[in-house]
């Protein structure tokens, strides 16, 4: 690309009022020409607030990126965008993850903007800025925030989220202190960075690193280590050659990418929600993929990362073994070795020279966690568009289960009885939420891992089969059947469950069944009746709207597809 072909020219180059105001209100900032005109503009899209503490570093990593930048010949521009904080947004992250990339793409087609470094990691904001990004499709590179440090309470290693979920447990059974947990509340966050265990914002960066959007090595660099510094001015560099190799997004995002990707979260006994991630990014540049692939992928993948929720070890152990590189270079048969990525080489190429440290938290194969995949996909009566289950998460002696159906009609109704002594329930029901999918929630939130009774904690009980329409956390373990489809608050089967009901689970043979007559089915849904929409204004309304079920990624109908939007003509 020419600097007479930067997309940037049709806001500084010119003699008519609009170029004026263009480039005067530049220099109204304290800029020369020379230092915006002719080169490359480079958006940092960046997802810090004070409310979203896993970002809390983010600042002095803009001005990291920024020297990258003005190294290369760019001119950086710093542009915020919608922080979609796991920590504090309610009822749900998920719910505004299509918020955030809407803005995305909007900040980048509306500005005079060539090229674009997007800054996340927080769980949501990894998917919602490449949704957007993909839409507009510039040359693009993702720094991922990091994970943060590994966390210590009495001797114990903690692992933010998973532990907290046991500990919890604990607490309810009767064998934790009060002053017990507010030690652990107070240890358990140790650094600035995303959770270190491998929840959803790791698994949503190294799935972003197989696609090739990163730098290679970089999804799992902590945050606080001098090397995350060095990688983000790294990419800050990287980015402007990419704009003037016309090295586009969409470029790299293409099917066997996406297969490499799905090999990934599969070999590190992935968050349950990339599925959902992955099938909205796909959708958004027109690739095909569906719950069957990924299905098809588990099947033949190992789990190899011993990582909390499904093993031992955390993020920082991880990077210390070899990383991302490590693993995926014991996958090399499963894995698309020519795909490119933003460093300008292939996956096969940054694979090479990988080596494994600690076979302990990257597993060899001939000693894998699991042979098969950490997340397989079930159908039958009571999910006929599918939903999912994390088996590298589960208790093994649950995969194959018959139980007496305990329901919920929705949260609330869960908070309230769930601990009631007189709860008809015992170790071997199968705990059923409904109304917590994406239009019920909304926003699918993390309520899938329903809480054992209390009763039955006492009794030593630790794991029964939950089925929900709802997500849970990539931190959460447990025999927790997700992302039901379709949702019961569309009436789909999963709203016909009722107490006393038999419910089957066989996860080698990918199966959920309500064992109910079709006779009883039928006459239940002739009497049940749809909720009424909440929502009558705003952004809820919107996403009520549009919002499509689990089973296609939960993104809005309409932002589908790769057709090409028009480029904005200059007008004010």
């Amino acid at each position: 690309m020419r600097p007479d072909e930067l997309r940037s020219r049709r806001w500084f180059r010119g003699d008519d009022l609009n170029a004026f105001r263009h480039r005067s209100r530049t220099m109204q900032m304290g800029y020369a020409p020379a230092d915006f005109e002719d080169k490359p503009v480079i958006a940092i899209v960046s997802t810090w607030s004070d409310l979203l503490p896993c970002h809390s570093h983010f600042r002095s990593r803009v001005d990291d990126i920024k020297r990258g930048i003005w190294q290369a010949g760019g001119f950086p521009v710093e542009t915020p965008a919608l922080a979609v904080s796991e920590t504090f947004m309610k009822p749900s992250a998920m719910l505004y993850r299509n918020l955030l990339a809407m803005e995305v793409e909007e900040i980048l087609r509306s500005q005079p903007i060539d090229g674009a470094v997007l800054l996340g990691g927080c769980d949501k904001t990894t998917p919602g800025l490449l949704m957007g990004a993909a839409s507009v499709d510039l040359p693009t590179i993702f720094v991922p925030g990091g994970p943060m440090l590994r966390s210590y309470w009495n001797g114990q290693t903690l692992g933010s989220g998973s532990d907290q979920f046991r500990l919890l447990e604990e607490k309810r059974a009767g064998n934790l202190s009060e002053r017990a947990w507010g030690e652990i509340e107070a240890a358990i966050a140790r650094s600035a960075g995303h959770c270190m265990t491998m929840g959803t914002a790791s698994t949503m960066t190294a799935i972003t690193e197989a696609l090739g959007l990163t730098l290679p090595g970089a999804s799992s660099i902590p945050a606080v280590d001098s090397g995350h510094a060095r990688m983000a001015s790294a990419s800050g560099r990287r980015i402007v050659d990419m704009v003037w190799q016309d090295l586009r997004i969409t470029t790299l995002l293409q099917p066997a990418s996406f297969t490499n990707a799905i090999v990934t979260d599969m070999a590190l006994g992935g968050s349950t929600n990339a599925i959902l991630h992955l099938l909205a990014l796909a959708g958004r540049v027109g690739v095909s993929i569906d719950l069957d692939t990924f299905d098809t992928i588990s099947r033949r993948t190992p789990v190899l990362a011993d990582l909390k929720p499904s093993g031992h070890y955390l993020m920082e152990d991880f990077h210390n073994a070899g990383g991302l590189r490590a693993l995926l270079s014991q996958l090399t048969d499963l894995l698309a070795l020519d795909c490119p990525n933003v460093s300008g080489s292939t996956l096969g190429d940054t694979l090479q020279e990988a080596v494994t440290v600690d076979e302990a938290v990257i597993r060899p194969r001939a000693r894998a966690l699991r042979d098969d995949g950490g997340t397989v996909v079930l159908r039958g009566n009571l999910a006929p568009d599918g939903c999912v289950l994390k088996t590298s998460a589960a208790s093994p002696s649950l995969l194959r289960h018959r139980g007496r159906a305990v329901v919920f009609s929705d949260y609330a109704d869960l908070e309230a009885r769930i601990d009631d002594e007189q709860l008809d329930v015992d170790e071997g029901s199968v705990l059923v939420l409904q109304h917590a999918g994406p239009l019920g929630g909304p926003g699918m939130p993390e309520w899938g891992q329903l809480p054992i009774p209390k009763k039955l904690l006492r009794q030593g009980v630790r794991d029964m089969v939950r089925i929900s329409d709802a997500r849970m956390s990539g931190t959460s373990y447990g025999t927790c059947v997700l992302h039901v489809s379709p949702e019961s608050f569309l009436g789909g089967p999963l709203a016909l469950a009722r107490n006393g009901d038999v419910i089957e689970l066989d996860a080698d043979d990918r199966r959920l069944h309500l064992d109910v007559h079709d006779d009883e089915l039928a006459r239940r849904r002739q009497e049940w009746l749809p909720p009424s929409q909440r929502y009558a204004r705003g952004y809820l309304a919107l996403y009520a709207a549009h919002v499509t079920q689990a089973h296609e990624g939960c993104d809005f109908s309409f932002l589908r597809g790769n057709q090409p939007t028009p480029e904005p003509e200059i007008h004010h």
